[in-house]
């Protein structure tokens, strides 16, 4: 009986095993059930069971496979999906890691072959100096590795010898992209690594100003020396460049005389063009090569009255080595070698046309950038926003650049000529009337011309990043929206009335819609718009809000020798294309000192932008001392440039009126760097400011003098309103004292500590603040019925109430008082002051 249920038992047990092996064995497809499966599964991946269902009743050659089969079938194929794709990944990093580590290795046999010519010079000159006989003589064999022979260059109508000096280009420029013949050292703050972009360098103990990058690019030599030939595409600050002749020159080689023009940086400097041998030639290796030089001598050069607003440059053996790398892709080498004729600028612009920081962020590091930007776009890695091709936003940012670059330097050949240039405060006016803002043929045929107001002032110890940062964060800080709809409406509409004249409230809100970036953030481009509503019925354009198109770079802090900018233009809501740009903005070039270059990085990339503490006018530690007075020495030149269209009738007007508003935004400018200069609050420490920018110690004397005309009574206390002690005494006071701005939207500009506590704000983001945002509605109403008051008789006291923080929370006070600060010459009101007593949150 026990044998019969043991075997019962082992019968039961295979029938259950070989049940399961039929359930989960393994189905043997045929061709046609892959192919159809194929099919599904490149328009669904992941096909839920009804589709799965579906997929069997339509398909007859797949009725013999089960639907759990079916779903087995799907998981396996999307797991071999993610494995190829890893493996192609993983494939790819390591193409990458090898070109780089290749790279690397190059590097360091070039630093050790220089480290080896350094103690070569470091014995010769001791040589040298313990034998004073042999002072004049000089050791062949261990020759400087920073002197650079000079050429006497031939006739370049001489095909011969256009041909020599192609090769003594290329031999020249080959020792300075992997050789010794510039001393190389590494360029600040860019270290290399395998996320890196590639390796960087500047000259040091050099003629002229040199640069150098490495990089890995995905995209074939051909194509990287064709797109980096085209200089206008990738170099903003190229204006034209021109071949007037090539011929071949052996090995599939070509020589070109090539003529450039580059604009200026700003309004204080003349623009910069060359006259160069440009040689293109593949190397027995296999590299590709594009070098070029300056042309002196007897050669045919460009048409010099064509060049007369030009200073002639020199470029110094500069180009690109590109190498094929296995599996695809190229290392490239890219060398700027300029010498810029600093001696034609002011001395204090010099440090421009100095520096090989400069020209690595405007040309080397912006080209080996631009060509990784184009792979990974070609590559299909760039997603940009609204639906626009990454070409297309190319191109748009390229026109904001360009339209910029035209407007501050004005070209004659360009139609610009100088309407006037107001000497005090160096604001130009220049106007053009054949401008061609775009192809479109709307109502732009209708226009008189084109306008420009610009200026460039110094601006000392201001951060350009932080800067343009608020600039681009807090546009009604400085903007007239105004002045914005007067420039949106005239071209959109062709219709031209003056700036103010329209019955328009706008809300001070912008919002900015990203439409793309570069790889690296380094520039952003953005559709701003800004809220407003018609105060008229008649008015219905004025109804619709503003749109800006609006490029922003340089924002980064740590990025050495770049340029801040904000530049933007007015755009139709749904901009075509094609649409045209008046570009206007704002940019701010750092001027670094030759040798100080070292301390300036350290400063930079450590200082501090805490207002808060900048207030504190107590004495500092010695060693803060000692850096606020280096870093005071970092300054920057701010151009501003404006351009409005008018028609013939109203040049005068809108002239005046561009003036005007150039002056506001001036002043607002000062203003905010004032803020956020690190050492801008402090009473010992900055620069005077004009009256209608006053610094804090300034604004703080004007506050305490109008309360006392005002009040018939003092805000202070008598024994602390003596000098300095103003600012300090002010700054710790126990109620809370906050200033705002007479816009028509009021927004704050000062508040001491205690206002900051009680609207829980800093003083950056405090002049994002409107003046109704604080009050409640019986608030807000006490105030509207005083303000008649206040402006005729200077002073108002209000009731008790409640406001409200940033942080919405509600704080009562006993009573305000409001009264107007007059500047210092006691006829022009500069602002509102507020003082809450015995506030407290509720």
């Amino acid at each position: 009986m026990a044998m019969v249920a043991q075997q019962q038992h082992r019968e039961s047990s295979s029938g259950s095993i070989n049940k399961h092996m039929d359930a989960g064995k393994y189905v043997r497809y045929t061709a046609e059930q892959v192919e159809a499966l194929e099919r599904v599964y490149a328009e669904c991946p992941k096909p839920s069971s009804l589709r799965r269902q579906q997929l069997i009743r339509e398909c007859p050659i797949l009725s013999n496979i089960e639907p759990k089969q079916i779903k087995v079938w799907f998981q396996n194929r999307r797991c071999r999906e993610k494995q190829r794709k890893e493996s192609s990944r993983l494939q790819t990093v390591n193409r990458k890691l090898t070109a780089m580590n290749k790279l690397l290795m190059e590097e360091n046999d070039r630093l050790q072959k220089q480290v080896s010519q350094l103690v070569c010079e470091n014995g010769y000159m001791r040589q040298q100096l313990q034998s004073a006989s042999a002072a004049t003589t000089t050791d062949a064999s261990c020759e400087s590795v920073v002197t650079t022979p000079q050429h006497s260059l031939r006739d370049s109508n001489n095909p011969a010898g256009l041909l020599s000096i192609a090769e003594e280009t290329l031999a020249e420029f080959l020792s300075k992209a992997t050789g010794t013949a510039v001393d190389w050292v590494q360029m600040p703050g860019m270290k290399p690594g395998p996320d890196s972009v590639g390796i960087f360098a500047i000259s040091q103990s050099c003629s002229g100003v040199a640069a150098r990058a490495c990089g890995l690019v995905s995209l074939e030599p051909t194509k990287i020396a064709e797109i980096l030939k085209d200089r206008p595409s990738w170099f903003r600050d190229c204006r034209s460049l021109e071949v007037f002749t090539m011929f071949p020159a052996g090995n599939g080689g070509t020589i070109e005389l090539v003529y450039t023009q580059i604009y200026a940086p700003t309004t204080l400097a003349p623009a910069r063009d060359f006259w160069t041998l440009r040689y293109t030639t593949t190397l027995d290796n296999g590299s590709l090569v594009v070098c070029e030089r300056s042309l002196s001598g007897t050669g045919a050069g460009p048409n010099p009255a064509a060049a007369s607003q030009f200073i002639r440059a020199e470029m110094l053996p500069s180009g690109y080595l590109i190498r094929p790398c296995e599996g695809g892709g190229s290392i490239i080498h890219i060398v700027d070698h300029l010498n810029l004729e600093a001696w034609s600028v002011p001395e204090v612009l010099r440090p421009l046309y100095e520096s090989s920081k400069v020209v690595a962020q405007k040309m080397t590091i912006a080209a080996l950038r631009y060509i990784r930007q184009i792979a990974q776009e070609t590559s299909g890695e760039v997603v940009y926003g609204l639906g626009r091709q990454p070409a297309v936003l190319r191109t748009f940012s390229q026109r904001l650049s360009r339209g910029f670059n035209d407007a501050i330097n004005g070209y004659n050949d360009d139609g610009w000529s100088l309407l006037s240039c107001d000497g005090a405060e160096d604001v130009i006016i220049a106007i053009n009337s054949t401008k061609n803002l775009g192809t479109s043929s709307t109502s732009l045929s209708l226009l008189g011309g084109i306008l420009c107001a610009k200026a460039s002032m110094l601006l000392q110890n201001v951060p350009p990043a932080v800067l343009v940062r608020f600039l681009r964060e807090h546009r009604s800080e400085w903007a007239d929206f105004n002045v914005d709809a007067y420039a949106a409406a005239s071209l959109k509409s062709g219709s031209y009335a003056y700036p103010g004249m329209r019955p328009t409230r706008f809300t001070g809100t912008q919002i900015i819609m990203p439409l793309g970036h570069t790889i690296e953030h380094e520039e952003m481009l953005e559709v701003i718009r800004l809220e407003g509503h018609s105060l008229g019925q008649e008015d219905g354009f004025m109804s619709r809000d503003i749109h800006l198109l609006q490029m922003c770079s340089g924002v980064d802090e740590n990025a050495v020798g770049a340029c801040s900018e904000l530049v933007f233009a007015p755009i139709d809501e749904m901009f075509p294309d094609d649409a045209p740009l008046l570009p206007s903005g704002f940019r701010i070039i750092p001027l670094e000192s030759k040798s100080g270059d070292n301390t300036q990085d350290t400063l930079t990339a450590q200082r501090t932008l805490d207002l808060t503490s900048s207030l504190e006018v107590g004495p500092a530690p010695s060693s803060a001392a000692g850096d606020t007075s280096a870093s005071y020495n970092a300054r920057s030149v701010l151009t501003i440039a404006f351009q409005f269209p008018f028609e013939n009738n109203l040049q005068e007007n809108v002239a005046t009126m561009a003036r005007q508003y150039l002056r506001s935004v001036i002043s607002s400018v000062q203003r905010v760097a004032m803020a956020i200069s690190p050492s801008g609050m402090s009473p010992t420490i900055g620069p005077k400011l004009s009256p209608g920018s006053p610094e804090a110690l300034t604004l703080a004397h004007w506050i305490c003098q109008s309360y006392s005309f005002h009040m018939g009574a003092e805000l202070l206390r008598a024994d602390s309103v003596d000098g300095e002690s103003v600012l300090k005494n002010l700054w710790h006071h126990q109620d809370a004292i906050l200033c705002c701005s007479l816009k028509s939207l009021p927004v704050f500009i000062f508040a001491n500590q205690a206002g900051l506590d009680m609207l829980e704000t800093t003083l950056v983001a405090l002049q994002d603040v409107t003046l109704d945002k604080i009050f409640d509605d019986s608030g807000r109403k006490a105030l509207f019925a005083e303000f008649a008051k206040i402006m005729q008789q200077g002073y108002a006291y209000l009731p008790g109430g409640i406001c409200m923080s940033t942080m919405g929370r509600h704080v009562s006070y006993e009573q305000a008082i409001a009264w107007k600060v007059m500047a210092g010459d006691e006829s022009t009101v500069h602002c509102l002051a507020f003082t809450f007593v015995n506030w407290s949150f509720v």
